[in-house]
């Protein structure tokens, strides 16, 4: 299928996790939540055979990537610097890789400056809101906004999911069926306020 903008394909989308670590489990809003539906989104991607990688920021400090997420056989990539594009450079290098599904902590810190910088390098960034957070609802707000300025899509893990599928018809449509058929856990964190104030380009 051709290629079309601010829609992802699955042989040429890659997932990136950010940071979704033991430390920020008591102090990110909505933790558990936004990693519920960061588990899904990872689900779905391997379902649809969309290559995923999860980074860690310094790991010794603030731990490992949380069991539930389900990523323990994927690359977990150690880092230091706020953006994940560096530690993602192996699996982005791929020339088929034009978009970027990206998901995880903290929304103005390492997920926006992973956007930026993926968007700086031409490519396509999906943002699934649902999956993402910070400690401050105001921080995540402005966060997904200057995204959003910034030319990243935002959207949610199930419409990436049905993005990425296209068609009821697809042969892994029962599988993902599943996955969206249950509502997503609600974390109640907004996409109103300063986003509406401040998201139109």
């Amino acid at each position: 299928m051709a290629a079309r903008p601010g829609w992802p394909l699955p042989g040429s989308s890659a997932l990136l996790v950010c940071d979704l670590q033991e430390r920020f489990r008591g102090s990110v809003a909505a933790f558990p939540q936004i990693v519920a539906v960061a588990a899904r989104l990872l689900q779905g991607c391997r379902i649809l055979g969309v290559p995923a990688l999860v980074a860690e920021q310094r790991p010794e400090v603030l731990g490992r990537t949380v069991p539930e997420l389900g990523a323990q056989d994927l690359p977990r990539v150690p880092k230091s610097a706020f953006s994940m594009a560096g530690a993602a450079a192996p699996l982005l290098g791929d020339p088929k890789i034009r978009a970027v599904l990206l998901c995880g902590i903290e929304a103005h810190a390492c997920v926006l400056q992973t956007a930026l910088e993926l968007l700086a390098e031409g490519l396509e960034v999906h943002v699934a809101a649902d999956a993402v957070s910070s400690r401050s609802q105001v921080d995540r707000a402005l966060a997904l906004a200057r995204m959003r300025q910034a030319g990243a899509y935002l959207s949610t893990c199930e419409s990436l999911l049905l993005l990425l599928l296209r068609d009821s018809a697809h042969p892994k449509f029962p599988q993902i069926l599943p996955l969206i058929k249950e509502p997503p856990p609600d974390t109640g964190l907004i996409l109103g306020g300063a986003l509406g104030a401040l998201g139109e380009p």
